[in-house]
């Protein structure tokens, strides 16, 4: 099968992905009374997500493709443009946002966006079981199979990139054993649910202020932590100079380059040194990975050096240029969305859009219950679902000083990932068998 994009090659695939955030900052900041009507409905944010997946649903731009060579045998290409961007560009994005955090007001923020976290990795838990016994009455043999070919066994790989990240994920397919000749049909249902339920959450940004309101939410500590780093950054505010930008850039690519000597030093540690973590069937297997280390070592960086005199760059604009990394990253994420795979397996699809219902569903009911706001609900939602790559963007479109609390709830999700899942994929089993 050949299902090559027009563009393949991923310089020119980046310099579409720029045209497109181009193009969004430029309507979105015009004086045109057409895009001022249409960005009061529609986040900027949104569209920064929602272009970039029109151009692989067009088969433009896409994030893999196959290709048959003269030998008739079928090559896989993946572009590299993702990639880059959550190695390198995150985490200077995090360390860049945190120059200016200030922990005591986060402290001050309190205990509903780990209660919210939480509600979150238990919708994941008990919606796969719930999903697999609804649609069991209707169409039994979407969740059927037996042996490694049984369903749940690939559900449990969703359960474990939807509580933590790839890692558990990884982890969870090497301890259920699922057919990796299926597994395809998994990683499709991942990106498309999670994809559509991201757009959501984007769009809710827009009227946070609306769904606050109906929540009785109490955001009080939220807009005081947004004020404090406001009025500290307006204080040291100055025009930037060449030197300025070179310097910032410096801070962040140093502490890049040290998150990843650090993140493949600790992981070779933690593998070579004990069993469990070098066993991708156990579930310590997460604390193995390169990319969690990675994400730790530059937030918590970037928090040390929120206390030297480095802090004083976010006059200068520091965690301006984080946000410019940041929409760079939305951009390849949203590249990853072909609305043409949602009709490749649908029943899988259904599977998941209802896991995911339930989900959500629980985090409004918590949420209203403990009149939480939304900002604690869409990041404990994307610290489970989107991982360490996307809460810190859900939590930088309301304020870049926000940018941590996504990160610290991605990391505990890596945590407890694998061992969620584990308890998700035995509650499916009993589900798809009883």
């Amino acid at each position: 099968m050949n299902n090559q994009p027009l563009f393949t090659q991923d310089t020119i695939v980046f310099g579409l992905l720029m045209l497109m955030l181009g193009f969004v900052f430029y309507t979105s900041s015009s004086s045109n009374s057409f895009w001022k009507k249409f960005y009061k409905y529609i986040p900027a944010l949104l569209m920064a997500y929602m272009l970039p997946g029109a151009l692989t649903t067009l088969g433009i731009i896409a994030p893999e493709w196959s290709s048959v060579n003269s030998s008739g045998e079928s090559i896989q290409h993946h572009s590299q443009v993702y990639y880059i961007a959550s190695r390198f560009l995150l985490p200077a994005a995090l360390v860049l946002m945190t120059l200016s955090i200030d922990l005591k007001a986060i402290y001050n923020l309190g205990p509903k966006a780990l209660i919210m976290f939480l509600t979150g990795t238990v919708g994941v838990i008990i919606g796969g079981p719930i999903a697999i016994l609804l649609i069991s009455i209707i169409s039994p043999e979407t969740v059927g199979g037996v042996g490694p070919d049984a369903v749940w066994r690939g559900l449990a790989t969703l359960a474990g990139s939807w509580i933590g990240g790839g890692a558990n994920q990884a982890a969870m397919l090497e301890i259920y054993g699922y057919n990796t000749n299926n597994y395809a049909g998994m990683v499709i249902v991942d990106i498309v649910v999670a994809n559509i339920w991201m757009a959501i959450l984007l769009l809710g940004i827009g009227k946070s202020d609306r769904i606050d309101k109906w929540l009785k939410a109490d955001n009080s500590a939220i807009e005081i932590l947004k004020d404090r780093v406001s009025t500290y950054a307006s204080k040291i505010s100055r025009t930037p100079t060449l030197a300025d930008y070179i310097v910032i850039l410096g801070i962040a690519f140093s502490v890049v380059s040290l998150s990843h000597l650090g993140a493949n030093t600790i992981s070779e540690f933690l593998k070579s040194t004990f069993n469990v973590v070098r066993d991708k069937s156990s579930a310590m297997s997460s604390f193995g990975s390169q990319f969690f280390w990675m994400i730790t070592i530059a937030t918590a960086t970037g928090i040390l050096l929120s206390f030297t005199k480095l802090k004083q760059y976010e006059g200068a604009g520091a965690s301006k240029i984080g946000s410019v990394f940041i929409y760079i990253l939305v951009a390849s994420i949203g590249m990853k969305m072909d609305l043409t795979t949602v009709t490749e397996n649908p029943g899988l699809i259904v599977v998941g859009l209802i896991w995911m219902c339930i989900h959500v569903s629980l985090l409004f009911l918590v949420a209203k219950l403990i009149k939480a706001p939304y900002f604690f609900l869409a990041v404990g939602s994307k610290a489970n679902i989107g991982g360490a790559a996307s809460a810190p963007v859900v939590a930088a479109a309301f304020h870049p000083s926000l940018a941590t609390v996504g990160v610290l709830l991605a990391v505990f999700g890596y945590v407890v990932g694998t061992y969620g899942a584990m308890l998700c994929a035995e509650l499916m089993k009993i589900a798809a068998t009883g």
